[in-house]
């Protein structure tokens, strides 16, 4: 029987000098080793380098690989919020992250478990993740410190929801995708809380993790704004989210002053995006 439909989401920032050897290497992967469908879309969040080329250069050679481009940026959650417009396009929709710290076949294994559930997710705090390459003392620390603070919040019982490795089924993003409005890197709690709230069933399982160097997290900054939208993720959903709403003048200026991506502040009306392939004479 024929694997689902694969739809594999890469957002990316400047990424030239990394994510050439990540598109080859999921290219090959799954060209070889896939029976089902497979469709690779990078998310491009208004790079100021030549990522776009590099990723033309390689889709030239992998017909799988396109690209959707935003010219100004709109954060690592907004990048894969439009993405995930395209979900009618697979059985399956995941998402790994741009520097290639999810090999293909830890993301393949994920997807291999999206059975009887919703939503896999890779993790590197259970037993048996593999781990190549581990975090800073300080971003262990900072992760950890997240960690409590959301499932003080939330209550999901996930020990990573940071894992930059999910996959979804297509009706389980159609479900949620309204409620997707968190456009940082706290995206991924906007989407398992969104999961958690519909009744979705998520598996956690462990995953092979490699921890690249010259990751784009500022860490002081990236763990205030993502502290921020966590607790504005719990106000959307509190009784009192209503009387907030004055304070959104307050809100812009403070993600302005963390030079972070503001929230969406509901379903919006940009346009459906559409994956686009290389010239096939360049």
């Amino acid at each position: 029987m024929s694997a689902p439909s694969l739809l594999l989401l890469i957002p990316a920032y400047n990424e030239e000098h990394r994510i050439e050897p990540v598109l080859r290497d999921y290219g090959r992967y799954f060209q070889e080793r896939y029976s089902g469908r497979f469709q690779l879309v990078v998310v491009l969040n208004g790079c100021r380098d030549n990522t776009r080329g590099v990723v033309e250069r390689v889709a030239r050679e992998f017909p799988a690989i396109s690209l959707l481009d935003f010219p100004e940026p709109i954060g690592k959650g907004g990048a894969l919020i439009e993405g995930l417009k395209l979900a009618a396009r697979a059985d399956a929709i995941g998402y790994v992250d741009a520097d290639g710290a999810t090999p293909p076949r830890a993301f393949h294994d994920l997807v291999q478990r999206l059975d009887e559930v919703d939503c896999v997710i890779g993790s590197r705090w259970l037993p048996g993740a593999v781990l190549h390459q581990s975090q800073s003392g300080k971003r262990q620390f900072a992760s950890r410190v997240f960690h409590l603070i959301v499932q003080g919040l939330f209550w999901m019982n996930i020990r990573d929801t940071q894992c930059g490795a999910k996959v979804l089924r297509r009706a389980a993003v159609e479900k949620i995708h309204a409620n997707l409005r968190i456009a940082d890197m706290a995206f991924d709690i906007n989407l398992l809380y969104s999961l958690k709230r519909a009744g979705c069933r998520v598996r956690e399982v462990p995953t092979e993790w490699t921890d690249q160097i010259g990751s784009k997290v500022t860490l002081v900054r990236t763990s205030l704004t993502m502290f921020l939208s966590a607790v504005r993720i719990r106000l959307i959903y509190s009784p009192f989210y209503r009387w907030l709403r004055p304070l959104s003048p307050l809100e812009a200026w403070v993600y302005k002053k963390l030079r972070a991506p503001r929230p969406l502040p509901g379903p919006d009306s940009r346009r459906n995006p559409k994956p686009e392939r290389p010239p096939t004479n360049a």
